[in-house]
């Protein structure tokens, strides 16, 4: 196929940049603990209550009832409110993966293996795994929306 040679010198050189730059660019990995922030037992266990958060589980699925047959497990999907000053209080995701969909707003993580909190803000998602605990507070003055899907073993337990 003929091409027109200085179309092709104009267009080779922009779309071999384009090409490096999408190669060397990192993507911003919103709320997350700085590599050099990472330390194990960064922050020790707060004990405190949950203040203005409402936990509405939406939905859930017995897994062992699944194809997959993972016994004692559900699968559940549920919208958590937390109002300005609320607390979402300190727990483990050791026994309890979860994905958390910040919808709205802007709240502060602190987790027990980041030196600093962690900010979140709407549009972030947060993988919750085995060696994550960590407690959340809204230090804004909107209301935070987070949609959790978590996948829990203990149907006693409540720990959002």
């Amino acid at each position: 196929m003929p091409t027109n040679s200085k179309l092709s010198r104009a267009i080779w050189p922009s779309l071999a940049l384009a090409g490096a730059i999408a190669l060397t660019a990192q993507p911003a990995l919103a709320g997350e603990c700085p590599a050099d922030k990472m330390k194990p037992n960064a922050r020790q266990m707060v004990d405190t209550k949950p203040v203005g958060v409402t936990d509405v589980t939406l939905g859930s699925i017995n897994l062992e009832k699944q194809p997959a047959n993972i016994r004692d497990r559900e699968l559940r999907f549920r919208k958590l409110t937390i109002e300005p000053g609320g607390i979402v209080p300190w727990h483990s995701h050791d026994d309890r993966p979860a994905l958390i969909f910040v919808q709205q707003g802007e709240i502060v993580e602190y987790a027990s293996n980041c030196v600093d909190p962690i900010v979140h803000k709407a549009g972030d998602l947060r993988p919750e795994v085995f060696g994550t605990s960590h407690w959340w507070k809204n230090l804004g003055k909107e209301t935070v929306i987070l949609y959790v899907g978590d996948v829990r073993k203990d149907p006693h337990d409540h720990n959002m």
